[in-house]
């Protein structure tokens, strides 16, 4: 046994010996031969690929104990663009000789168990180079376990620490290790990788988590011989693969392939000989990134002479772009950017040295450097401001340009932080405020790069915003604020959260739009620490004493950080009890929007808020639009991966026809990635109430102290914050607030000054003069519009890049001179511009070039081989016009003339190739389609031979028709047969061509494109495309001179009428039925109007009740489920059996007030026949009347044939009929369309159309009307008509194209929408029927011939005001001011009183016991402007209403005498006969209306106050909502808090609220004849509180009388008391509101007084 036990334990301890890790023995050189490959495009073959290939000998020999030498023997480097696997590599001599020297030159290694550890080289060595020699040492990296097989570990590499997988097999027998591995590239630890440009996107989790758009994987094969103290690689083979496809992978992806093999050659006895360079440590086997970085892969620049070639290139910008822009200026702009990029600061600063007093070629420098993408463009900056040499404007432009393009690392961020706190920068407000924005903005995108960025960064910002708390300097604070969000910085958390309500005291003192960026700053934080801020958020939101548009914000920001279930529950749970309809509206809207969400980062968000919305109660969507809302659209397609989404936010506070607050977002995504891409953001706070009322007047005794002296009775009454004027905007850019600006009152004052100053006088005159003398401006723009790179090392050391990039040019030339006569004097005034008349010549040559490179393959310094997809946009619009503006004559004159266009207006070019290139050869670069077309017919005839062969007959016989479309051909072909036929057809071409009006404008288009191979999108986008646009004068036809477009107003239209019209008496008819028509007058003289057939109404009537019975009849046979998609809201209008029918539903006429407009017209006549014997008066209103408009547009051709079309208007004022003629200009062309209208009654209009020869091709017939169906208001629309053109063929073609591209859901989706039943309706007439059936519904009934579509109950967003739509009349004379008064009465709010009922401002109702004798306030403005107060009281005698209104200079009082309303202004009576009554600025007016008086003052806020005997009502503008206080409430909406006493307490009875609104008296000797108080009362009894026996005190004031004086009547009530020990005093020293400020203990009845008597003796 114990030899057993022996032997097992020396077989385990000889197995764990065993090394499989690589080794070199010393003083040996072991020899490999080693090829490496590097290829990209599609994987499929017969396409074009490019690629880079290197061959070599390896020679590795050890120096040192784990130290070893690596040389490249005879390096060679091929490049490949070409059709793979036909095509060979190239070999690339010129640059294998220019790096020979580098190549020969041995590196040393640190290598111990297979895992390679220092790189040591001579710095004579260049990075890319060392590079190749770590994707060498890359194979040699082997992690070899002793006692596992199978296992997986987080490896470190070339390409950094990714997750890798071994699987080691011996053969004993062979004496051969097989080794394989095989590396994860998209789960990595720390994956070596650069990205620029992406700083400002979101990575999209969940979109990611359906695939990746970059994928890459590896694989590592050995083969080993086992060897003394290791093993010996006998071979090595390395295979390694990416895949970029920006759509789904299903869809097709372009690949990069990668593959290295390491072979034994030999082992020799020399060693390597170790040069003398001096080694230095240039880091381990992770790839360090070289010159790549600066490098774009679009192009290669060979730089010997960087300023020279800089100069050269922008010498040519300059000269070549003075006319159009140069169709390769944005390529040569991109190379001036690349050559700044490589050059030194000095070489830059000598370039602007040399130019800068040059504007042609300033500009183009201070364009390019924000481009160059470092910290050297910053410094530029700041050295050019700083020493003068720029402009604001220029620096402005430069700076926003530099942030974004600058990638940040700390020494930019240092650079502009600098900047920012420059004290040059500070004293410019502009300047200041972008940078400071720019200084957040960089700490974001270094944050992004750096997730671990110290909180040291956003310090200076903090203690910024300290100071500006400690100074009160809100402004700067609120610019603080936005920096700190740009930033984004989670430190920022504490110091923002010091300024709002819940967290820190100094909120106290900031005003609310401070608080409001506040919160909104924490959105950008909320991306990288949601936790954090959805703990705030949720605060904020929950408290309910903050104000509104606080928490909208808050809310906004909750569900940006996408909460999870139990937040949104929780906010669900809030807004059950939630009092503000402003935030229930506005959080509720925000939920049911996102439900509806299918963006995959809010599935969690929208799937929570489905559940949420269903817990709460529907009466949250019948809310007024006035309430504040939240939309959300998006849309994401799964198989393309991309998205959009579109945010609005719509705050209010008072349900104002403003808002305070509107925000718009739109979002993208794209290839698993988001970003918000732009944001709008308007504050319009005060700003209606700026622009409507009156300048505030001066604070005499007569207005406010009156007013004051009033609310000083009330207890305790607290002002609301007057409303500054005040508009905000700011923008963002990819979440990133670029710009802002404050609008107040002083700055609007100060343009206003600046505008009437005498140096804006001097401007504008020296602008005419420049203009009556010609001028000339030339402007060019060129702009990197994008540069969004991916750059990461490959198995072979070369690095992969996937980049896109745009850059643009824009021009602008305009020559313009005018000419003005007669002259103007050296002085002059605007309005004798209106006297003058006024020619202006112009000639303008618009230009833009847009070049987009889409790139993917091997980019450095040496060499570039790539897949690229290449877009040029070129447009030029040369233009040449003159007008003519008579103001006085009512003329206006348009002229263009012919310019010599270019080839292409338009034109667009679209191309994917493969590209090879070195940079010492640049001009022999190899450049092939990515399609060649021999390999599109070589790999479809390759892979289907055989089954072509069997079609080729009957493919020939197609061949001849094939069109471009070869889906056309799909329905005549068996099925097997359409893939080869979709192969074969690759090529589309289309051009449509339009001559008309002497110009012919032609519209090409040509594809070719890889969808033979798979028809999907992304291979639908490979190959070739071109759109090409033209606009040509027409080779048919004569020359045109001028194309003219007059104008002509008034008298002097009849003066210029080309052609004169003549029209026909007779009954227009259609040729054909012409001599019929003369028999049929000749035999049936009485019925010659019988059977025209214009009469539309009588005829249609007759039809229709024809139809009708048709339908009685076809109803009863139909099923009644043929309609059972309408709502139960039909079932309960037509019975719970019966189907609506929208043909029950007759419309009633609203013609009990109409009259007829001609005295010839009999009201028995129908309307359609009165419109005729109008008609039949004067058939053509030339022949009486001159044309009111004439408007002409002709040709002026060479030939001198008139050809244009003339439109005349004339007008009939008796009979209200308008009628215009449109006719072709040529005398042998009698084509004319004539348009009739006439205007029938107030509720009724009808027109008549025709066109044709003479108009009696076609005509139709249009009536619009109102009336009644039922008792609902409506209207209705007929369209009727006799003949109408047949549409065209080619119109149904297209119709047919563009049904295809519908998905089929939608067709029945929009049948479940909207319902419909088949009817035999009038065939000649189209009926379209609204009826209003309530404030917030709308019932729209459509009739067509064939069919009926129907819809019920449509909900409105706003409430229309019923009552008044009822007896608009909408074709009166006065029509704009009702519908501005409807406008008002949608807006307006109003507060009534019926007996002893109020309903206030919120439409809530109260019954009211009113005090005798005691003034209450009824409605007042409740800011510190005190604009107006409505008072009430009841006359002690007659307890009659008498109402007080205090505004402005006056006190007017109304009251009922004798049954008349008395009107006393100022003590002075106000006789009927002196009604009505305006005070002297005539911004307040007194008149009758009705049995009462009406009061109107809108501009002080008080839109009316009405009075009569029995009633009073109160409107105040829209402006004041929210302002409002008094017994009428605040008028903001909230009908849940609604009573608001002046303390600002929310108490629950009616009776307290209405009370606390009672103007007490001191004294029962004042001359208000109040005999009453207000007082804290004490609980009659004794009750036990906490176990202790206490006394209680009303916390809300109770109305009893004066000491003296005795209650003749009381009213219970029902008030909050709050409770003492009995043994304990209460301090009356603080008054009142020591005791209105304590908590209510319990809820009892107490006695109010309303009514008091007292004795003499009273004081």
């Amino acid at each position: 046994m114990r030899a057993v036990v022996l032997a097992l334990t020396l077989a385990l301890v000889a197995s764990q010996s065993v090394n499989f890790a690589p080794d070199f023995a010393a003083s040996k050189t072991y020899v490999y031969k080693y090829e490496a490959l590097l290829l990209g495009g599609l994987p499929e073959e017969g396409l074009a690929r490019a690629g880079v290939k290197v061959i070599s000998k390896v020679l590795i020999s050890a120096v040192a104990e784990n130290t070893y030498l690596l040389k490249l023997v005879n390096p060679e480097i091929f490049e490949y663009s070409g059709v793979w696997p036909k095509d060979p590599f190239v070999p690339a001599a010129k640059l294998t000789s220019a790096l020979a020297a580098q190549f020969s030159i041995p590196i040393k290694f640190e290598y111990a168990k297979g895992v390679v550890g220092k790189v040591l080289a001579p710095t004579a060595v260049s990075e890319t180079v060392l590079n190749v020699h770590r994707g060498i040492l890359n194979i040699l990296q082997l992690n070899i376990k002793k006692t596992q097989n199978v296992y997986e570990l987080q490896e470190a590499g070339a390409q950094g620490v990714c997750k890798t997988h071994y699987v080691i097999r011996e053969d004993a027998k062979a004496e051969r290790i097989h080794l394989t591995k095989s590396k994860d590239l998209n789960n990595c630890q720390q994956r070596i990788m650069k990205d620029f440009g992406l700083a400002y996107t979101e990575k999209c989790v969940e979109c990611r988590q359906r695939g990746e758009a970059l994928m890459g994987a590896a694989t590592y094969n050995y083969l080993m011989k086992p060897a003394d103290n290791g093993a010996l690689i006998l071979e090595a083979t390395v295979t390694e693969l990416h895949q970029f496809t920006p759509f789904n992978e299903m869809s097709g992806a372009a690949q990069m392939e990668a593959k290295q093999m390491l072979t034994f050659v030999e082992i020799k006895k020399d060693p390597i000989i170790v040069p003398d360079n001096n080694y230095v440590h240039r880091g381990s086997i992770r790839y360090e990134f070289a010159t790549e970085i600066l490098q774009m892969p679009i192009q290669l620049l060979k730089i010997s002479n960087a300023r020279a070639q800089a100069v050269k290139i922008l010498n040519h910008l300059v000269t070549y772009n003075t006319a159009p822009v140069h169709e390769d200026a944005p390529l040569k702009f991109l190379q001036f950017i690349q050559l700044l990029r490589m050059a030194s600061s000095e070489t830059i600063n000598a370039i602007w040295a040399e130019f800068k007093a040059k504007p042609a070629y300033r500009h183009w420098i201070l364009d390019a450097v924000p481009s160059i993408g470092s910290s050297v463009a910053v410094r530029f900056i700041k050295e050019k401001f700083l020493a003068g040499d720029i402009t604001i404007f220029e620096a402005a432009q430069a700076l926003v340009a530099a942030v974004h393009m600058v990638a940040a690392d700390l020494e930019t961020v240092k650079l502009v932080e600098s900047l920012a706190f420059n004290h040059k920068i500070q004293t410019h407000p502009v300047l200041r405020e972008l940078t400071m924005l720019g200084y957040g903005t960089m700490v974001s995108k270094y944050c992004v790069e750096h997730p671990n960025c110290p909180a040291e960064l956003v310090k200076p910002i903090h203690e910024l915003a300290v100071q500006a708390v400690a100074n009160s300097k809100f402004e700067e604070l609120s610019m603080v604020l936005k920096a700190l969000g740009n930033a984004g910085h989670p430190a920022s958390i504490k110091p923002i959260t010091k300024l709002l309500p819940v967290f820190g005291t100094a909120a106290a003192a900031l005003p609310l739009r401070v608080q409001a960026d506040a919160v909104l700053a924490l959105r950008n934080i909320a991306k990288r620490e949601p936790r954090m801020v959805q703990e705030v958020a949720v605060q904020l939101f929950m408290d309910k004493a903050l104000h509104p548009e606080l928490r909208m914000l808050a809310c906004i920001v909750l569900f940006e950080t996408k909460p999870p279930m139990g937040l949104v529950i929780t906010l669900a749970s809030i807004l059950k009890t939630e009092k503000n309809m402003q935030v229930a509206s506005f959080t509720y809207s925000h939920m049911m929007s996102l439900t509806r969400s299918t963006a995959p980062d809010f599935a969690s968000v929208a799937a929570a808020c489905n559940v949420a919305v269903k817990m709460l109660s529907n009466k949250f969507r019948r809310l007024s639009c006035h309430f504040s809302q939240a939309i959300h659209l998006d849309a994401y397609s799964n198989p393309l991966r991309i998205g959009a989404a579109a945010s609005a936010f719509y705050i209010n506070d008072a349900a104002t026809l403003f808002p305070r607050t509107v925000v718009a977002k739109a979002r993208t995504y794209f290839a698993g990635a988001a970003a918000d891409v732009l944001e709008v953001g308007v504050r319009t706070e005060g700003i209606q109430e700026a622009l409507l009322k009156l300048p505030p007047a001066p604070e005499n005794a007569d207005r406010i102290t009156k007013m004051r002296r009033v609310i000083k009775a009330l207890s305790d009454w607290r002002s609301l914050a007057t409303s500054k004027p005040l508009a905000s905007i700011y923008v963002k850019f990819f979440g990133q607030e670029i710009a802002f600006a404050n609008i107040d009152k002083s700055i609007i004052d100060q343009a206003l000054q600046l505008a009437n100053s005498p140096s804006a006088h001097a401007l504008g005159r020296n602008a005419l003069k420049a203009l009556l003398a010609g001028a000339t401006f030339q402007y060019v723009k060129p702009l990197l519009a994008a540069e969004v790179r991916r750059i990461f090392p490959t198995a072979v050391g070369l690095p992969m890049e996937l980049s896109y990039y745009t850059a643009a040019v824009a021009k602008a030339y305009v020559n313009v001179r005018a000419t003005l006569t007669p002259a103007l004097p050296e002085t002059f005034h605007a309005a004798q511009l209106l006297k003058t008349n006024i020619e202006l010549h112009a000639e303008v040559r618009p230009s833009i070039v847009m070049h987009t490179f889409a790139v993917m393959g091997v980019n450095t310094a040496f060499i570039q081989a790539a897949i690229m997809a290449r877009a040029k946009v070129r447009t030029i619009v040369p233009a040449k016009f003159a007008a003519q503006l008579d103001i006085a004559n009512g003329n206006f004159k348009f002229e263009a003339f012919p310019v010599s266009p270019p080839e292409h207006i338009a034109a667009a070019h679209i191309e994917t190739f493969a590209v090879a290139r070195n940079v010492e050869d640049v001009p022999a670069e190899r450049i092939t389609p990515l399609i060649p077309a021999q390999g599109v017919a070589r790999s479809t005839q390759q892979s289907r031979d055989k089954l072509t062969s069997m079609i080729a007959d009957s493919a020939a016989s197609f061949a001849g028709s094939l069109s471009r479309s070869s889906e056309i051909l799909y329905s005549d072909l068996p099925s097997n047969f359409k893939p080869i036929i979709k192969a074969i057809v690759v090529h589309l071409e289309e051009t449509i061509c339009v001559e008309r009006l002497g110009v012919k404008a032609c519209f090409e288009f040509t594809s070719e494109s890889a969808a033979f191979i798979r028809n999907t999108l992304f291979y639908n986008m490979i190959g070739k495309h071109s759109v090409l646009i033209s606009v040509k004068p027409s080779a048919s036809e004569p020359a045109i001179e001028r194309l003219e477009f007059e104008v002509q107003v008034g008298p002097k239209a009849a003066e210029k009428i080309i052609k004169v019209i003549t029209m026909n008496e007779e009954e227009e008819a259609p040729e054909g039925k012409t001599v019929l028509l003369k028999l049929k007058k000749i035999l049936l003289p009485d019925l010659k109007n019988g059977t025209r057939a214009s009469s539309s109404s009588s005829s249609s009537s007759s039809s229709s009740s024809r139809s009708s019975s048709s339908r009685s009849r076809s109803r009863k046979s139909e099923s009644s489920s043929s309609s059972s998609s309408s709502s139960s809201r039909i079932s309960k209008r037509d019975g719970p059996d019966q189907p609506y029918n929208p043909n029950d539903r007759k419309f009633k006429k609203n013609h009990k007030d109409s009259q007829s407009t001609s005295n010839v017209i009999s009201r028995s006549k129908s309307s359609a026949s009165s419109f005729h014997a109008i008609y039949k008066q004067d058939k053509f209103l030339g022949n009486k009347l001159a044309p009111m408009v004439i408007i002409l547009f002709r040709l002026v051709r060479a030939d001198h044939k008139i050809e244009g079309y003339q439109v005349t208007a004339y007008l009939n004022k008796a009979t209200s009929r308008l009628q215009i003629i449109m006719a072709a200009l040529d005398e042998n062309d009698n084509w004319k369309l004539c348009a009739d209208g006439v205007l029938l009654s107030k509720h009724k209009v009808t027109a008549k159309i025709a066109w044709g020869a003479e108009c009696k091709d076609y005509n139709t017939f249009i009536t619009a009307e109102t009336g009644l169906v039922g008792p609902s208001p409506a209207v209705r629309l007929r369209l009727s008509w006799d003949k109408l053109p047949k549409v065209p063929k080619a119109v149904w073609r297209y119709v047919r194209i563009v049904s295809e591209f519908i998905p089929g859901y939608i067709p029945y989706y929009l049948a479940d929408l909207v319902p419909m039943q088949k009817d035999k309706n009038n065939e000649k007439q189209i009926q379209f029927t609204v009826v209003a059936t309530s404030e917030r519904t709308l019932d729209v009934i459509l009739k067509t011939p064939k069919m009926t579509l129907y819809k019920l109950g449509v909900n409105l967003p706003c409430s229309l005001p019923f009552e008044s739509m009822t007896d608009l009349s909408p074709f009166d004379d006065n029509i704009v001011n009702k519908i501005h008064y409807l406008f008002s009465e949608v807006n307006a709010v109003k507060c009534s009183m019926v007996r002893d009922t109020l309903t206030t401002f919120n439409n809530k109702k109260y019954k009211i016991n009113m005090p005798l004798s005691c003034y209450q306030v009824l409605a007042q403005d409740c800011t510190t402007e005190l604009k107006f107060m409505v008072l009430l009281k009841k006359d002690h005698a007659s307890e009659q209403n008498h109402i007080n209104v205090k505004i402005s200079d006056i006190d007017v009082d109304l009251y009922t005498e004798d049954h008349g309303v008395i009107v006393k202004v100022n003590e002075m009576e106000i006789s009927n006969d002196n009604l009505p009554y305006k005070d002297p600025s005539g911004s307040i007016k007194i008149d009758r209306k009705g049995k009462g008086v009406s009061l109107y003052a809108p501009s002080h806020g008080l839109q009316e106050v009405y009075f009569d005997k029995y009633s009073w009502k109160i409107k105040v503008v829209d402006w004041m909502k929210g302002q409002t206080c008094g017994l009428c409430g605040k008028a903001d909406g909230e009908n849940r808090q609604e009573y608001r006493t002046p303390s600002g307490r929310l108490t629950k009875s009616s009776v307290s609220f209405a009370h606390s609104w009672v103007l007490p008296s001191d004294s029962c000797r004042d001359a208000s004849e109040c005999l009453m108080k207000l007082e804290s009362v004490k609980l009659e009894k004794q009750v036990i509180v906490d176990d202790r026996e206490s006394k209680c005190y009303s916390v809300e004031p109770v109305l009893r009388c004066l000491p003296g004086c005795l209650p003749v009547r009381t009213t219970p009530i029902t008030i909050g008391f709050h409770c003492l020990p009995v043994d304990s005093n209460l301090n009356r020293s603080e008054g009142l509101s020591s005791i209105y400020e304590k908590s209510v203990d319990l809820m009892e009845k107490a006695e109010a007084h309303v009514a008091c008597r007292c004795s003499e003796q009273c004081m």
